[in-house]
C-alpha cells in the first residue's frame, strides 16, 4: 500500500536538456570550474598531525575536537582572488556502526556576504562522491588548492566539492563539507557505509552548529553517488539520531541505496575498482567475514586490497581501468556470486540498504536513467519505499542517453551535472525547503 499523496506519472520521452539557470549557483559554479582548472595542486607532506585525535576526547556526537584556519585559494567566486569567507579544518566527534565514538574531518566555510535566500541564513552540508581510500584522498586535504598530489605514492584527489561549496558561499550560505569516516584520520575509511556515513553528515551539522549559527539554524543536505548514498541514510536517520539537526530538506543525488545491486553494476566500469574499497571497510567493521574472503581471492585480489587501503579514485582510473572482479578471484566468478553464496555477506549488505526508516523532511532523489554505475532502479526503489511509509519525496528521472556504456564518467556524472550543476532544479529545490514553502506527497517521475 503506497503512502497517502503518493503518485506515479508515466515514463517521459526524452527532454532538451534544461537550460541553465541564473541563479548564485551557476555563477558560483562557472567561477569555480575556470578557477580550479587554473589552480595549482597541493603537494602532499606526510599526514598532518591535524587528522589525528587526542587520545583522549569530547565523545559527544558533534563535538568539535579542534580547529584551525585554512586558506581556500582555488575558488574565486567574489574575483577577489580568495573566497570571501572563512574557511576551516576541522576534526569532529561522530559515531560507528557499533555505536562507539570515532574522529572524523572535515572543512567549515562561514561567509561574510549577505544570506539571498528566505529564512535565516543555513548551513548546507555537502556529503562528498567517491574520493578513495587513502588519507590523502581527503577532500579536506585538497580544498586549499582544489588538488592534492603525493608524488611518494603516485597518488592524486582533486576536490569534487569545491564547486557547490563555492557556489553556496556565494549565496551567503555556510558550508560544511565532511570527509566520511576514516579519510584523513586513523582506521579505514568505510566506503559506502551507509550508517556511518549518515552519522558522520549529521555530526558534521551538530559541529556546524556548534562552530556558528547555533542548534536553530536551518540544515539542508546536498550530496550526489556516495555522497547521494550518505545524505539519504542521514535524511532517514535525523528522526531518531539527531532530532536536534533541523533539517529543512536533502538532496540525494544518484544515492547508493542498495549494495548488493550497485556492486553488480559497478563491476567491469571504469571505477570497477571501487569494490576494495567498500570489501575494506565492510571486512574492518566485520572481521569474522574475512577469512570467507580470502578462500575466494587469489594472490592478485588479495594484493589489490592491500593497495586499495592507500588509494584514491584518480589511481583507480588511471591504473585499474575497467577492472572486473572475476580477475581477483579463484574461479574467475565476480565476487558478488561469491558474496551470493555467504550469508554472512549478504546479511552485511542488506544491513546498509536505505529505506527501511523514514525522513521526517522532505528529500529529492534526482538518478539518470541510464546510469551505468549507480543503478537507477534502486534509487528509485528508494523513493518507493519511503513514499510507502508516508514520507515527503520528489523523484526526479534524468533521461540524458547513454554514452560508452560502462565508461562512468558520462552516464553516471552526467546527471550530477545537468541536474545539481547546470540547471536550478536541486538548488530550488532546497532554497525552497528553507523558505518554508508547503510541500508534502511524493511525485516519481
Amino acid at each position: 500500500m503506497l503512502g497517502q499523496g503518493w503518485r506515479r506519472e508515466k515514463p517521459r520521452p526524452p527532454r532538451k536538456t534544461r537550460r541553465a539557470g541564473t541563479t548564485a549557483l551557476t555563477v558560483g559554479l562557472a567561477l569555480g570550474i575556470a578557477a580550479t582548472l587554473c589552480a595549482s595542486p597541493a603537494v602532499a607532506d606526510p599526514v598532518s598531525a591535524f587528522y589525528v585525535p587526542p587520545a583522549q576526547f569530547d565523545s559527544t556526537p558533534g563535538a568539535v575536537i579542534r580547529n584551525e584556519p585554512l586558506p581556500i585559494l582555488a575558488t574565486v567566486p567574489g574575483g577577489s582572488g580568495t573566497w570571501p569567507a572563512e574557511g576551516r579544518q576541522v576534526l569532529y566527534t561522530s559515531t560507528m556502526q557499533d555505536g562507539s565514538p570515532v574522529a572524523v574531518s572535515g572543512t567549515f566555510v562561514d561567509t561574510n556576504r549577505p544570506w539571498t535566500g528566505s529564512g535565516p541564513r543555513p548551513t548546507v552540508v555537502i556529503a562528498p562522491g567517491t574520493s578513495g581510500q587513502g588519507d590523502q584522498c581527503a577532500v579536506s586535504a585538497a580544498f586549499q588548492n582544489g588538488m592534492y598530489v603525493d608524488i611518494s605514492k603516485a597518488s592524486f584527489s582533486a576536490n569534487q566539492e569545491i564547486l557547490s561549496a563555492a557556489a553556496w558561499s556565494a549565496m551567503g550560505a555556510r558550508v560544511f563539507v565532511t570527509d566520511h569516516i576514516g579519510l584523513g584520520t586513523p582506521g579505514v575509511h568505510t566506503y559506502v557505509n551507509n550508517k556511518e556515513s549518515g552519522y558522520a553528515v549529521l555530526d558534521a551539522a551538530r559541529a556546524a552548529n556548534n562552530l556558528s549559527g547555533g542548534s536553530a539554524t536551518p540544515i539542508v543536505l546536498w550530496g550526489y553517488s556516495q555522497g547521494g548514498g550518505a545524505t539519504a541514510a542521514a535524511a532517514e536517520m535525523q528522526p531518531t539520531y539527531a532530532p536536534d539537526v533541523n533539517l529543512k530538506g536533502t538532496w540525494a543525488g544518484g544515492p547508493t541505496a542498495n549494495l548488493t545491486e550497485i556492486l553488480g553494476q559497478v563491476d567491469g566500469s571504469l571505477i570497477g575498482g571501487v569494490v576494495g574499497f567498500a570489501l575494506n571497510g565492510f571486512l574492518d567493521r566485520d572481521p569474522a567475514l574475512r577469512p570467507q574472503a580470502e578462500q575466494v581471492l587469489n594472490p592478485r585480489g588479495l594484493a589489490f586490497l592491500d593497495e586499495m587501503r592507500d588509494a584514491c579514485i584518480g589511481d583507480v582510473i588511471l591504473k585499474h581501468p575497467f577492472l572486473k572482479s572475476s580477475t581477483l578471484t579463484v574461479d574467475g566468478r565476480p565476487l558478488l556470486d561469491h558474496f551470493r553464496e555467504m550469508p554472512d555477506a549478504m546479511r552485511t549488505l542488506d544491513a546498509q540498504r536505505i529505506g527501511r526508516l523514514t525522513p521526517a523532511s522532505p528529500v529529492l532523489i534526482t538518478s539518470g536513467l541510464n546510469d551505468d554505475t549507480v543503478p537507477y532502479g534502486q534509487a528509485r526503489q528508494l523513493a518507493e519505499d519511503w513514499c510507502a511509509k508516508g514520507a515527503t519525496v520528489r523523484f526526479d528521472t534524468n533521461d540524458l542517453p547513454p554514452i560508452a556504456s560502462g565508461a562512468t564518467i558520462p552516464n553516471h556524472f552526467g546527471p550530477q551535472i545537468a541536474d545539481g550543476y547546470m540547471s536550478d532544479k536541486v538548488v530550488t529545490y532546497l532554497l525552497d525547503r528553507l523558505a518554508d514553502k508547503p510541500i508534502s506527497g511524493c511525485t516519481i517521475s
